[in-house]
């Protein structure tokens, strides 16, 4: 854990910048794609061994310094009775709370604990066969997008139904019952070995700063007070969409790593936060679409950039501003970390 936060490795008589991607476990990558042809999603999910094993996948191959539980974030709707799928592709549940009515639909079966053993499990074991100095990074889903998916069935669009579930009490509802099951699932990764836990706010540029102040500051000061009391892993917050606004809301946050857009600017968003928070991110993923060539140039510009303009790198995780795309060429991946590693030095 030292490697992300505290000590950097030094090369050259200069400090490594470390680096780690969201979804660099996933469909770009050959190891995944072995493996799926054989398990399906939820199998790969839900088997400790399996997840283990796809975990690890990119940490052999490409290098990163932290490895990512692979898990789902919409696991805490399945534990709610909200019959979640994945057998035609994307996710799927047997209903969507459309009114107040179907909140009477929610229905817990089991134990939080029993629940999430799969992933701590899988967390116990990425723990005993990680190298010490890679940091291990488990994650759940933000109240909210969580919410979005409940009532929308993704977290994309102008979300109307589920704005609207601000006013009929479906959010208030939604979250009194989501937040002993979540507050459960990030206590159990950490409590399991993990360094840090990821809270995923993809939904949450959906919103006008009015509504995520009034309505979603709240939620995420109680539930990470709530973690915070019971266990000493950092909590990573990331959102997508959103801007220097909504950063200078969740500043006092008990926040240890914010993860940055890339449509934000980094240097002015490290201004937001205080000098203990530490930034993650924000390269745009499409990049890692362009010919080695072009993307190599790019990347030593927005180093250079960076060391130009001061940029605090002693609180710097380098990454992308979302997740690896499909398609993505592993090569490039590859030689992205590799570039990182050696050229991305202060």
């Amino acid at each position: 854990m030292n490697y992300l936060f505290n000590e950097r490795n030094i090369l050259s008589g200069k400090h490594q910048v470390p680096v780690w991607f969201m979804r660099q476990a996933g469909r770009y990558h050959k190891h995944y794609q072995n493996l799926k042809t054989k398990n399906d999603f939820m199998t790969l999910c839900k088997d400790p061994q399996l997840a283990c094993e796809v975990t690890l996948g990119p940490i052999e191959d490409f290098k990163f310094d932290a490895a990512i539980l692979f898990s789902d974030l919409l696991f805490p709707l399945d534990h709610l009775g909200m019959e979640l799928s994945y057998e035609s592709g994307p996710p799927t549940l047997g209903f969507h709370l459309h009114d107040s009515n179907d909140l009477k639909k929610l229905k817990i079966q089991t134990s939080a604990e029993n629940f999430y053993s799969f992933q701590a499990q899988a967390t116990t074991l990425l723990k005993q066969k990680l190298p010490k100095n890679k940091a291990l990074i488990g994650f759940v889903g933000a109240p909210f997008t969580l919410y979005t998916y409940a009532v929308e069935g993704s977290h994309a669009g102008q979300l109307v139904s589920a704005k609207k579930g601000f006013y009929d009490g479906r959010f208030q509802a939604f979250y009194d019952l989501l937040f002993p099951s979540l507050l459960t699932e990030m206590i159990s990764q950490a409590n399991a070995g993990a360094d840090a836990i990821a809270l995923f706010d993809t939904a949450a540029g959906e919103l006008s700063p009015e509504d995520y102040q009034e309505f979603i500051m709240p939620k995420l000061l109680e539930l990470m007070n709530a973690f915070k009391q019971k266990s000493n892993a950092k909590i990573i917050y990331y959102s997508k969409h959103t801007q220097p606004v909504f950063f200078k809301m969740i500043a006092n946050l008990p926040i240890d790593v914010v993860g940055v857009d890339w449509r934000c600017d980094l240097i002015e968003v490290s201004k937001l936060f205080p000098k203990n928070v530490y930034l993650q991110g924000n390269i745009d993923p499409a990049w890692l679409h362009l010919p080695w060539n072009v993307l190599e140039v790019k990347l030593k510009k927005y180093f250079d950039h960076l060391k130009t303009n001061h940029f605090p790198f002693e609180r710097w995780i380098a990454g992308l501003g979302h997740g690896v795309l499909i398609k993505t060429s592993e090569e490039n991946v590859r030689k992205t970390v590799e570039l990182i590693h050696h050229y991305f030095l202060y």
